[in-house]
């Protein structure tokens, strides 16, 4: 009740104006220690039963931050605090750019939903990396794993995106745990374009370059949730010859189908009209490989994540549903899950993820070709 008061105040601002004062709260309390030792105690769930391993990396919890929320890098330490087993940071671009023109976010409270198209706004790939080393050499660093979304320059040439990319990663490579190959957002003119085999094939085919040189380092592909079957055989195909690590299902969505009422701005829809769709794609992606899944898109409660647990995820990315749920949702949600562990007899979340997947191994994966047909 107490947030629900606080959310309707927020919510008289501009929905970039409400998101400043938020930031610039937790900007405060990421550079104080006895700060962030308050928000753990009142907001971090604690039990071991909830740790996840995934793609080489543990995790706290199932429940990450998705990319958007802190481009800059702003607040990297209060995401563990928060109760978040990870966060998304940025979507960073080889050079700093100022995003589209306002107004670029709108709200659907009825909905529940967002539309933005922010078109990825950032200080800049190497900016957010000197502020990553100066945020880890603090002695308060939590021990958590944090990703850094990267994308492609608005005025990168798509015959460039290649290189623009790479001056991206290598400027952000030693700072992240892992890395996000965004080419899924609506926002960026012709980004989704990445997501074709002539053009995907040789952005991935510079993840071997950078491991040889730079060093391993575990590396997502953020998809669209606008595909089509036979876009999602040649990602999947791409992305496991390539060795990437994982997916994540889903960016926002051009679509407007599931709207009680549209209102005619453009941009990327998130919430849970958002949700079938995402939920269709990871099911998919599911059926078609067993590379590690994170889900995104629509995940609001404790069922939402427990829904996109059954359908393959290991890790679910929440952003909008936490604007919406307040900073209480990851200690919910850790709670729901919880109780399900106990419901379902689980020793803990790993062992259920193990088992899952046990028996996912166990049933063939159908060939391409006899899927696009």
């Amino acid at each position: 009740m107490a947030y629900a008061l606080l959310r309707s105040l927020m919510f008289r601002l501009d929905p970039e104006q409400a998101h400043a004062l938020v930031m610039r709260a937790l900007m405060l309390s990421d550079r104080h220690p006895s700060a962030l030792r308050l928000i753990r105690s009142v907001f971090m769930p604690h039990d071991v039963r909830l740790r996840v391993r995934c793609f080489g990396l543990d995790f706290a919890n199932p429940l990450g931050l998705g990319g958007g929320f802190d481009k800059n890098a702003d607040a990297s330490a209060v995401w563990p605090a928060l109760g978040f087993g990870t966060a998304d940071l940025g979507t960073v671009t080889a050079r700093p750019q100022p995003g589209n023109p306002r107004p670029r976010t709108f709200r659907l409270p009825s909905e529940r939903a967002l539309i933005n198209r922010m078109g990825f706004n950032n200080i800049g790939a190497s900016a957010v990396a000197e502020r990553l080393r100066t945020a880890r050499a603090r002695p308060w660093w939590p021990d958590a794993p944090l990703g850094i979304n990267v994308g492609k320059s608005r005025d990168a040439p798509l015959e460039g995106a290649v290189a623009d990319y790479e001056q991206a990663l290598r400027a952000v490579w030693d700072v992240a745990d892992y890395l996000v190959l965004n080419v899924s957002s609506p926002n960026t003119p012709g980004l989704r374009t990445l997501q074709e085999k002539a053009q995907l094939e040789p952005l991935l085919l510079l993840l071997d370059e950078l491991r040889g040189e730079l060093g391993p380092k575990p590396v997502l592909l953020k998809i669209s949730p606008d595909l089509d079957e036979v876009a999602l055989d040649v990602i999947v195909a791409s992305a496991e010859a390539a060795a990437v690590d994982g997916l994540i299902a889903t960016n926002t969505t051009v679509a407007r189908d599931t709207l009680r009422s549209d209102p005619g701005e453009a941009g990327g829809l998130s919430g849970p009209p958002l949700a079938p769709r995402a939920l269709a794609v990871l099911r998919a992606l599911r059926a078609r490989t067993r590379l590690p899944l994170v889900a995104s898109g629509g995940i609001e409660s404790a069922a939402d994540v427990i829904e996109r647990l059954e359908a393959g995820a290991s890790l679910v990315h929440v952003y909008t549903g936490w604007i919406y749920e307040g900073p209480f949702m990851p200690r919910t949600v850790a709670g729901g899950l919880l109780r399900w562990l106990d419901a379902v007899g689980a020793a803990d979340l790993q062992s259920w993820l193990d088992a899952r997947d046990a028996r996912h191994a166990a049933g063939p994966v159908p060939a391409p070709t006899q899927r696009a047909r």
